[in-house]
């Protein structure tokens, strides 16, 4: 375990920014880090409103992984604290936040839930842009210095036991949720189904 460590450390001293660290590099980190994750419910909210059922139930998966995944890193946070870097004077920190456990990143998870559930569900090609992302995303977390990389592969871990849990109880729940989620929609949104603005 201290052998890991010791290589979690050094690896995350490699990526994060030095003290000679360009402003407009921090800058643009600060917004790959903060804000690209917003991509992720408009993507959603995409499949949702302008694709067919199938494009439903694969932000219908995604969402119930993304949710089961965040949910493990809370149990997993609540047995085991795994300080951040800058909470023992490790690196730079260039992001300010709080002094919870680093193991594994919510944000690395959020992207490695959505890309899997949709490279499961047959979108290669959105799957290959969310994963995408969300390296930029890993990487900008470590280089302004709130996590490991370790903690990145974490979250593909966890994303992965989320993926497989969804994947199994979708077949005796998925299709009876999705069927009034659908019913809902329509009525909710009859007027823009009716003028053509989004799919019915």
């Amino acid at each position: 375990m201290q052998e890991i460590e010791a290589l979690n450390r050094t690896l995350f001293l490699h990526i994060n920014g030095g003290a000679a660290t360009p402003p407009w590099l921090v800058d643009t980190a600060y917004v790959i880090a903060e804000w690209l994750i917003y991509l992720l419910p408009a993507l959603m909210l995409a499949l949702w409103l302008w694709g067919g059922h199938d494009r439903r139930r694969l932000a219908a998966k995604a969402l119930l992984a993304t949710l089961l995944a965040l949910g493990i890193n809370q149990v997993i946070a609540l047995f085991w604290m795994h300080p951040r870097p800058f909470m023992i004077g490790l690196g730079h920190a260039w992001l300010e936040h709080v002094p919870d456990s680093s193991f594994p990143s919510d944000h690395g998870t959020v992207f490695a839930a959505v890309g899997l559930a949709l490279m499961l569900g047959g979108a290669t090609r959105l799957a290959a842009v969310v994963f995408g992302t969300g390296l930029a995303v890993a990487w900008a977390r470590i280089f302004l210095g709130v996590h490991y990389p370790f903690d990145m592969v974490g979250a593909v871990v966890v994303s992965a036991v989320a993926c497989g849990v969804i994947g199994v109880l979708w077949g005796t729940a998925g299709e009876a949720l999705l069927g009034p989620a659908e019913r809902l929609y329509r009525v909710m949104f009859a007027r823009p189904i009716k003028a053509g603005w989004v799919r019915p």
